[in-house]
Parts: structure tokens; sequence; C-alpha cells
């Protein structure tokens, strides 16, 4: 059986966007293991029952059952030794860089991009999300989101670690990515596939390593649909 990636899209299966499943659309770009993506939506929650799991991503390699972007990308480093590393040496740096990314990153950009993913999905999911959103935020989402552009700015600063660092190298992963690019870039993937809001500037040195990221492996994240204004 070919390995298969479960992931969240909305009406369109192509526009796969939940940071989590880039995470690992990219670690099995990057190990070079083919996969079928298997589409998700939000109100499927049966068709994981297989797993003991409700949330995506879900990695089936053979027999194999692996859920959890953290676990999926450690497993395909141990059952693919000689394929490209995703992590080199101790995981614990690694673990920094996800926790920054869902401490820092998601949390900011969450507040500029979720009114905007409702339309993207179908009726019932969109029923699902604003209903399970507004209850997290204790607000309607247009709320969540009110005089975003004002809040760009700081949202920008809050990159600084990033930036900082690939002022001197081109990847987090130094002259080549590793899986601490792709925990940031999944984040980033979120919001360019949801939202026509554009998280930095074009002179800025997160733009240019996000233009490295979506032409690696043959454009894998560039071919997919961004949404526009």
């Amino acid at each position: 059986m070919a390995r298969q990636l479960y992931e969240l899209c909305g009406t369109d299966p192509a526009r796969v966007f939940s940071p989590f499943c880039w995470r690992i659309r990219m670690a099995l770009a990057h190990k070079g293991l083919a996969f079928d993506s298997i589409p998700w939506r939000f109100t499927e929650r049966e068709r994981l029952s297989f797993t003991g799991h409700d949330k995506v991503p879900v990695l089936v390699d053979g027999a194999r059952v692996v859920t959890e972007s953290w676990d999926i990308a450690t497993y395909l480093d141990e059952a693919y030794p000689d394929a490209p590393s995703l992590m080199h040496g101790q995981p614990a740096p690694y673990r920094f860089v996800a926790a920054w990314s869902e401490s820092v990153l998601h949390t900011g950009i969450v507040r500029l991009i979720v009114s905007d993913i409702p339309d993207m999905l179908d009726p019932q999911d969109r029923a699902y999300f604003i209903e399970s959103r507004e209850r997290r935020f204790g607000m309607p989402l247009a709320q969540v989101t009110a005089g975003r552009e004002e809040r760009l700015s700081a949202f920008r600063a809050s990159l600084q670690p990033l930036r900082g660092t690939l002022a001197a190298q081109p990847f987090l992963g130094g002259e080549e990515p590793d899986f601490a690019d792709y925990l940031i870039f999944g984040a980033m993937m979120w919001a360019r596939v949801t939202s026509p809001l554009a998280l930095v500037a074009p002179e800025d040195a997160v733009h240019g390593w996000l233009e490295r990221m979506l032409d690696l492996h043959g454009g894998l994240a560039r071919v997919t649909p961004a949404r526009s204004a």
C-alpha cells in the first residue's frame, strides 16, 4: 500500500492548511519519501477511528500508523536513516523551536487570520469551526481579527529571533533546511493558504527565507493555492 498522509483541507482538497500537516509534508519531501495525500476535514472524526486519535496529520506507512507531527518526524528519521536527516544530534533544540513556534507564532497568527478560514470550508465544517473558535476566543471571529493591519507591526517584531538567525544563514538548519525550518514554515503556510494578509514585508530577511522555502522540493509549497485578496 502506498504511504498515506491524512491532511486538513477545506472545500478544495489541494489547499492543505494545517501548520502541523505542512511540517510533515515538507519532512516527507526532505526524506525523498512519496506519499498519497488523503484530504480530511474538521467534522470527519470517524474517518480517523482506526488511529485512536482525532486529529491530523496521520501517517500510514505500511502497517505502521503514526499520529502527532513530532512523533511522525522522529519516526521518519528512525525508520529511514539512510535518507537525509530531519534532526541532527539531540532533539532538544528542535523541541525549543517547536515550542516557540506554537507559543509565539501560532498564537500571533491565529489572531490575524482566524476570520478568513470559514470561507474555505464546506457548510458543515464552517458551522463547526465558527462555533468552536468563537467559544475558544469568547467573541465573534471578526472581533478577534479586528484592527489586524494595525497589529501587524507587533507580530513582525515577534519574529526578531527568526530574522536575526536568517540574516546570518539561508536556513535555520544552516546551509540546508532541516526540521527547524519546517516547524516554522508550517505556521507561515497556514497563513499563506488561508488569508490574504501579508505577514512579512518584502524587504524582511524572513521574506527571503519564505521564498527559498516555497521553492524547495520542486516547489511543493509554492504550487499549493494561496489565498489572494
